[in-house]
């Protein structure tokens, strides 16, 4: 009996770590297959919204032409001396159509930036000096910002920030910022900049002095499925988040109402030899 016991104890000690790992392997396989359903799906909607998307911006460029031709022959009939009752009805007419216009212009910068958003090229990777790349969208942007009433301040960092980035990636990620900083400033004000280092990451600093982000919208104001935005495709700071995190790359906000909000993006540095 007593070697029975032992060979029964011998037995299970051996049985369960089995069965535990053999329950453990089929549920990994089973998250796994599930996984990769999953992530099969996604890809197909991805696939399947984005042709949705182009095929709606098709229609919607003919409807925007059209819109045009129109206003254009009522602005003739104007400028032809029509009479007084029939002028008061062109304008009227005219004023329609300007708000249909830019509703379908506004439309159409929703479809842009869904497209821009999913349709994401890998990041096509070089040494890229993120002092002068910071520089050169300054410039870039400047007119802009001057006829929005915007002052442009930049303080760079004192020696080359050389990080291992897609420029044309990163040129957006700091146009998106700017445009957003911009919304923010309905009657102009400061966009600072600053590059600095931290440890072994290339650190920018986007603020502004704006209206900022009420502190229960802050969790949400990268998440695509939470966006507030009216005036744009509501995509601008997700897209962000999505180039930088491909980067390897790190994005945070800080903000308080009524003061401005900074964003802060962390780009690990090339390691010198």
């Amino acid at each position: 009996m007593r070697l029975f016991l032992i060979g029964f104890v011998t037995a299970l000690l051996v049985i369960i770590p089995a069965v535990f790992f053999l329950l453990y392997w089929f549920k990994s396989r089973s998250q796994r297959l599930l996984a990769d359903s999953h992530l099969k799906r996604l890809k197909e909607l991805s696939r399947l919204t984005g042709g949705l998307a182009h095929e709606i911006k098709n229609p919607l460029s003919t409807v925007k032409i059209n819109l045009k031709l129109v206003s254009e022959e009522l602005l003739d009939l104007q400028s032809a001396g029509s009479s007084g009752q029939s002028n008061q009805a062109i304008t009227r007419a005219l004023r329609k159509l300007s708000v249909v216009q830019k509703e379908t212009d506004r439309l159409e910068q929703i479809l842009d930036g869904f497209l821009r958003y999913i349709d994401m090229a890998e990041p096509q990777f070089a040494n890229v000096d993120v002092n002068l790349l910071v520089s050169d969208m300054v410039d870039f942007y400047s007119p802009r910002a001057q006829s929005n009433s915007i002052t442009i301040r930049q303080g760079l960092y004192d020696q080359p920030l050389v990080c291992r980035v897609d420029a044309d990636m990163l040129k957006q990620v700091m146009l998106n910022l700017f445009i957003n900083a911009q919304r923010a400033m309905n009657d102009g004000g400061e966009l600072i900049l600053r590059t600095f280092r931290q440890k072994k990451s290339a650190v920018i600093e986007v603020s502004d002095t704006g209206i900022g982000i009420a502190p229960d919208r802050l969790p949400d104001i990268f998440d695509a499925c939470h966006s507030s935005n009216r005036q744009g495709s509501g995509l601008g700071l997700p897209t962000v988040k999505r180039i930088v995190e491909s980067h390897n790359g790190d994005v945070s906000v800080s903000s308080e109402p009524g003061r401005g909000t900074s964003f802060t993006i962390k780009l690990p540095l090339v390691e010198q030899d």
